[in-house]
């Protein structure tokens, strides 16, 4: 090893023991726990096949992420679409309101749907003061709540990245093929989309990893009615001292989130995708 390679490791070396200290050595703990509680084997692991309540979260945290993606993707791809087209100074006002959700708390942003959404709320109340509906709609606290707040929380998400894909595109490529006679339908459908597409997919597998643990907002709006996978794990872990299901479910999550990495790095270069290559 030359002296200067030994000078970079001795640089990189108190991050090397952070990152092994406060995220391996816990990840390797929780392992541990999940093969040797209550007692040592591959019980709890055999408890996604056999119990119906656990494959009901997975089969619910699964379906909601999923339909958070696309929802998700099909806003955000709008949004990005609008700030590429947008002129310099409206393009600042777009990207200053997709990026003030994120300096906001989640749970604030969790807690200012469920005064939206509950039964005398400002959506039910408008609602039935337009003579649309005759009582509540059941709007929070179940599925359709935790799909709306996890869409927004989401979709500043899924513009970033579809956003810095879509203003590499070159606009003489637009031009030309409107010059060949393509229409504005045919423009975007067969040359603005495709090139669009590692962003959107960027975007896809950024929004779903993320959903899959998210915490906050489904216990908040779900009210304990519809368990996802997180919210199943602090059950298990802090109210029914099920050591060994959480930490085998935490861990299941761990290879949900590395699996659907290796997948989409087969597919596509995830380097480039996120900005890290060249």
């Amino acid at each position: 090893m030359t002296r200067t390679s030994a000078g970079w490791w001795w640089l990189i070396l108190p991050a090397v023991l952070l990152l092994l200290v406060f995220y391996i050595a816990p990840i390797a703990q929780v392992l541990a726990i999940s093969f040797t509680e209550p007692d040592p084997g591959l019980g709890n692991y055999e408890r996604l096949f056999t119990s119906e309540s656990i494959q009901r979260v997975i089969m619910t945290t699964l379906r909601i992420c999923l339909i958070t993606t696309a929802m998700a993707l099909l806003l955000g791809y709008a949004v990005a679409y609008a700030i590429t087209l947008a002129s310099p100074r409206a393009r600042g006002w777009w990207m200053l309101a997709v990026l003030v959700p994120l300096w906001i708390s989640v749970l604030v942003r969790a807690f200012a749907w469920v005064t939206l959404l509950r039964r005398q709320g400002l959506v039910n109340d408008t609602l039935m003061g337009w003579g649309l509906i005759s009582e509540p709609l059941p709007l929070v606290w179940n599925e359709f709540g935790i799909l709306v707040g996890m869409v927004h929380y989401m979709v500043p998400f899924a513009v970033l990245p579809m956003l810095s894909a879509m203003r590499e595109i070159d606009p003489r490529l637009l031009a030309a093929a409107r010059g060949l006679g393509a229409t504005r339908g045919q423009v975007f459908r067969q040359v603005f989309l495709p090139l669009s597409m590692p962003g959107v997919i960027a975007s896809g597998v950024l929004v779903f990893i993320f959903s899959l643990g998210f915490y906050i907002t489904p216990a908040i709006l779900g009210g304990g009615k519809t368990l996802m996978v997180a919210e199943w794990i602090s059950l298990q872990i802090l109210d029914l001292i099920r050591w060994g299901l959480g930490t085998m479910m935490a861990t299941m999550l761990i290879v949900a989130i590395l699996v659907t990495l290796g997948v989409f790095s087969r597919v596509v270069d995830l380097r480039r995708m996120f900005g890290a290559g060249g």
